[in-house]
């Protein structure tokens, strides 16, 4: 059940998508400049889903959660790549 929160973020920004329930088949952090880079991979979909953090966060892998995000796409090796952008993330 959305909280007033994404709500809100979800009125404001008519690009944000949000889910919940979904499972999390990945989680990989790597560290970058003052950052941490999280990389998580959903059940059902070919598309990594991004966020950063500036402490390392616990692993995901296996959990359910909810999420809101939007999409984008980044070049990599030449090729243009659809990423989703976490803008929040919390454990079902």
């Amino acid at each position: 059940m959305k909280n007033k929160t994404v709500n809100s973020l979800l009125k404001k920004h008519d690009k944000l998508v949000h889910s919940e329930n979904i499972t999390v088949v990945s989680h990989v952090q790597r560290e970058q400049n003052e950052w941490f880079i999280n990389t998580v991979m959903i059940k059902g979909c070919d598309a990594p889903f991004k966020y950063k953090r500036k402490k390392a966060y616990k692993s995901l892998s296996k959990q359910q959660v909810n999420m809101t995000y939007y999409t984008s796409t980044e070049m990599i090796a030449g090729f243009e790549i659809e990423v989703m952008n976490i803008v929040r993330i919390k454990v079902a």
